[in-house]
């Protein structure tokens, strides 16, 4: 299973499913494990952030169902500073409700809930040590080639200042090789604090099949609106190893 912490606008903005920012229905088989071992980093105009790193656990914890979590160590700097620490931690629980197979072709909905809790240190920003809930519906469909998925997200971001948001991605991967899956993504989110602007983007990537259970994923990407303050240049990397 190829699904966004992805090459994304804020590296602490996560809600995502490796190499994107943009998820997929499609959960870890049953009584399986899928770990990424992942660094990424996002550049902006004065600033930049990463993840060193961040570890996306997930497992099958039903038929149709898996278990996520996804702690983080983090990096925020500027010319004249620069901050490290332990960042908000990600779980939630993906359930896929449709499940419609024909050959080679497939159909899937799913919806994949998710907590941010507030274990970040706040020296790496204000906008840590804050909960919210991400709550999204993906969609998938795949022929012997083709992948797209995609859907849309409401994003629960209680506190002063802050706004609720509606998140909305598509992506496509293409099987060049029997080892080599190559795509991309856009994505847009609506404004998430009062005096905040709403951001779009793109990432091109995709995984490489290094054996049977290792991955290689990887994207680069970066804001088409708001580019200075948000993205100027994204990249994300990690090692997929699957149980």
């Amino acid at each position: 299973m190829l699904s966004i912490m992805g090459a994304g606008i804020f590296v602490h903005s996560a809600w995502a499913g490796p190499p994107f920012i943009t998820d997929d229905p499609e959960p870890v088989k049953y009584q399986h494990w899928e770990i990424n071992y992942a660094v990424s980093k996002t550049w902006r105009a004065d600033s930049m952030s990463a993840g060193l790193p961040s570890i996306d656990i997930n497992y099958g914890i039903a038929p149709n169902m898996q278990l996520h979590a996804q702690p983080r160590y983090s990096y925020e700097g500027t010319r004249t500073d620069k901050r490290f620490g332990i960042d908000d931690t990600e779980v939630g629980v993906k359930y896929r409700f449709l499940n419609w197979e024909q050959g080679d072709s497939s159909i899937m909905v799913g919806i994949y809930p998710m907590l941010q809790m507030s274990t970040g240190d706040r020296k790496l920003g204000p906008n840590r040590g804050k909960k919210q809930l991400f709550l999204p519906l993906w969609m998938q469909g795949s022929t012997e080639k083709w992948t797209i998925y995609g859907g849309t997200g409401y994003r629960i971001n209680p506190g002063a200042g802050n706004k609720n948001s509606v998140f909305i991605g598509t992506s496509a991967l293409y099987q060049v090789t029997k080892s080599l899956q190559l795509g991309g993504e856009t994505f847009h989110e609506t404004p998430d604090a009062i005096e905040g602007a709403s951001t779009s983007g793109f990432n091109l990537g995709g995984n490489y099949n290094l054996a049977p259970d290792l991955n290689l994923l990887f994207s680069v990407g970066k804001g088409i609106k708001n580019v200075s303050p948000t993205n100027q240049l994204s990249g994300y990397l990690a090692l997929q190893v699957l149980y």
